[in-house]
């Protein structure tokens, strides 16, 4: 039996982490050489092991990012793209914004930003919203696949000149 609804593609682009990856373990890597040098070599001028400062603010870096890896992890960030809107996700809300209610849409690059080797951005204006959406894309995965369709969408929204604005 067929189901009498209409079809949408949904794409979803998971928000990447290999950033917070990165530094979680360049931390932890720190930690283990600063501990394994202090460790086995013996330095008189330096405070104990177990009285360095040093060590403790080593710590506390590979903590607080072992923390907000976790707290980005936990929060499922994602970009989900259909023929009709366009929905920010993440754990606690999803915003959606249909593609009636953009008044423009600008695609172009970052001057002073580049994520993930990417300056590419996105920016469009919703006619229920006085602030842009910026959306980044080198901070999601397929980037180019997620260019590709905003690019779709821009077909059927008026394109806008590069904002005049200072951050951009």
């Amino acid at each position: 039996m067929q189901d009498n609804k209409t079809h949408i593609d949904t794409k979803i682009f998971k928000y990447k982490l290999d950033f917070y990856y990165q530094q979680s373990l360049f931390y932890l890597m720190t930690l283990i050489l600063y501990a394994g040098v202090r460790g086995t070599l013996s330095f008189e001028k330096l405070p104990s092991l177990v009285s360095d400062p040093l060590l403790y603010i080593i710590v506390l870096f590979v903590l607080i990012s072992f923390v907000v890896l976790f707290l980005n992890k936990v929060r499922d960030r994602k970009l989900l793209v259909t023929n009709d809107k366009i929905i920010f996700h993440n754990k606690y809300i999803d915003q959606e914004i249909p593609i009636t209610d953009v008044d423009w849409i600008f695609i172009g690059r970052e001057r002073k930003i580049q994520t993930a080797g990417a300056s590419q951005i996105i920016i469009f204006k919703s006619k229920s919203r006085r602030r842009l959406y910026r959306i980044r894309v080198g901070r999601y995965e397929r980037d180019k696949e997620l260019l590709n369709e905003i690019q779709k969408i821009t077909q059927n929204v008026p394109k806008h000149t590069r904002p005049l604005l200072g951050r951009i």
